[in-house]
Formats: structure tokens, sequence, C-alpha cells
């Protein structure tokens, strides 16, 4: 059993930055990959990023391509988001997810995650 905490949102305004935070406990995941994704007031939660297991590979939905970088330190088995010149829309819940065999476009779906955090509020004001 894989457990996920969220942390390091928080409001700030748009232009700024703020660097997501999720550390993994009760298994590793240095062989999970990793993703994040959001969730605004009334819409679906929706893909972020995503990172394999070595970091090889990352994935980026269109909206926060050149914006946010997905990183991760098995180390420390912890995922890191961070978010440079956020916007008013890039306003949700934020989540970390783990999946041991998504790949590619299958890391997309939020069905194909296993493990979520508990979600942390990003708050971006204009």
């Amino acid at each position: 059993q894989v457990q996920l905490v969220d942390s390091g949102g928080g409001l700030v305004q748009a232009g700024g930055s703020l660097r997501l935070s999720c550390a993994a406990s009760g298994r590793t995941v240095s062989r999970y990959t990793m993703g994040w994704f959001r969730q605004a007031p009334g819409k679906e939660r929706e893909f972020v990023a995503a990172i394999t297991w070595s970091g090889a590979f990352t994935y980026y939905a269109d909206s926060v391509k050149g914006r946010f970088t997905i990183s991760r330190d098995n180390a420390k088995n912890t995922l890191y988001l961070q978010m440079n010149s956020l916007k008013p829309e890039d306003t949700a819940v934020y989540y970390c997810a783990a999946d041991q065999s998504c790949s590619g476009r299958g890391c997309y779906h939020p069905a194909s995650y296993d493990y979520w955090g508990q979600g942390t509020q990003v708050t971006v004001s204009s």
C-alpha cells in the first residue's frame, strides 16, 4: 500500500510561482510512474504532468507546457511540481498520483492511477 501526501499549495498572484511536493510512504514508489492532476470547482479532474520511474520521460498538458516542471527524487520518495508564470486559470486543487504500469498517453487518464494524495489548494489571483 502507498500513502501520498500533497503539500505546497497556497495563494499567489498571477505571474508568481509555487512548488508542490508529494511525499510517499508505506512502500517505495521508485518504480512507479507518478503524476499531477488538478480539479477546479465544477470541472472534471484533469491531467497536468507525469514522470516515469527513472525520470527519463515526462509528459505535460498543453496548458502548462513551458511553465510547469515535474521532477522526482527517488531517494526521498518525493515528487515535485514547479509551477511558474501562474495564471488565474491554474486555480484548482492539485493531486499527486502513483501507478505501477501506465506508460505514454495512458498516463494522462486519472483511471490509470492506483494511489492518490489528498490534494492541495492552489489559488492564483489576478
